[in-house]
């Protein structure tokens, strides 16, 4: 029987049309306490807007509150860009997308502690460092898709070795390039088509409240060009991956890399199969085995039934 064919994707907007980059607006070091007190109810806001062209009609929709859903925001993509400062500044591309998508994690549930002492401030200093060593392809023909990755300042983390992590997860023969559909590039420079951020959880919560998210200090988030990886949940893990680091990161980055493509959620297909890259894992494998690949060994993409 042919294997299983992954479901058509949309191709990644022409994103090469100069713009502001938005690495160079400013994340302040001391947060404005309204959200500071905000970020500790214990809920995300979800929140969006249609606005009518109809004189003296305004209609405005406003949100859900819930845990570890997702919400799609109208206007151009990465139209809500959030605030941060490279060291290095360039231009960025204009955004050619009519829709921007956003999505967390739930909170993981309480006791999950590390096995050794981690360094994890609350804030971070706002600013991003871009590694060097770009320029590097993996995959061959399909879309190519260039990215970026940054590292805030005080996290107590290299830089080249965070870009490494990634660079190493979009290569690996079992992720997306395994379709033939798509190859990935790093940029330090224009144009990018996404770009991966690890952030304290202060700054992650800068970063995810302009796409009206509220992290609340504890998971990720992606919205228009950004995939926000927060530093407490890259180094604590989640009951799934307890131990399984090198896999929880897989699986972080897989995921959101394949909503940018255009992907969307999948959930478990039978018992004791593989999981679906694309299966919002952190809630529960529903009987499915961890995996943190879009595709398995042999070349076959590993999804279920879809879900919203």
């Amino acid at each position: 029987m042919e294997p299983p064919r992954p479901p058509s994707a949309p191709s990644p907007p022409d994103v090469r049309a100069p713009g502001a980059d938005p690495g160079t607006r400013d994340v302040p070091a001391v947060f404005d306490e309204q959200l500071e007190r905000s970020l500790g109810a214990g809920r995300r806001r979800r929140a969006g807007a249609i606005a009518l062209g109809v004189p003296a009609a305004l209609l405005v929709a406003a949100a859900v509150v819930g845990i570890g859903a997702f919400a799609f925001r109208g206007g151009a993509m990465g139209g809500a860009a959030s605030g941060a400062q490279v060291h290095r500044t360039t231009s960025s591309p204009a955004a050619g997308e009519t829709k921007a998508r956003v999505e967390a994690e739930p909170s993981p549930p309480a006791g999950i502690t590390p096995s050794t002492k981690v360094y994890i401030p609350k804030r971070g200093t706002g600013k991003f460092t871009r590694p060097e060593g770009a320029d590097k392809t993996f995959g061959r023909g399909g879309r190519l898709m260039r990215y970026m990755v940054e590292v805030e300042g005080g996290l107590r983390q290299d830089p080249a070795e965070f870009a490494r992590e990634v660079d190493r997860i979009l290569a690996h023969r079992r992720g997306w390039t395994a379709s033939g559909r798509v190859s990935f590039r790093r940029v330090d420079s224009a144009p990018y088509d996404f770009v991966v951020r690890l952030a304290s959880p202060g700054t992650t919560d800068k970063l995810c409240a302009a796409y009206g998210l509220d992290t609340e200090g504890k998971v990720n988030c992606a919205g228009g060009k950004e995939v926000v990886v927060n530093l407490r949940r890259w180094l604590l893990l989640t009951p799934y991956y307890k131990g399984k680091p090198g896999d929880y990161h897989a699986l972080t980055i897989n995921h959101e890399v394949g909503h940018r493509l255009g992907y969307g959620h999948a959930t478990c297909p039978g018992k004791g199969r593989p999981a679906p890259v694309m299966q919002q894992q952190i809630f529960g494998l529903k009987g499915c085995v961890a995996n943190p690949w879009p595709y398995d060994s042999k070349g076959r993409f590993i999804t279920g039934p879809a879900v919203p």
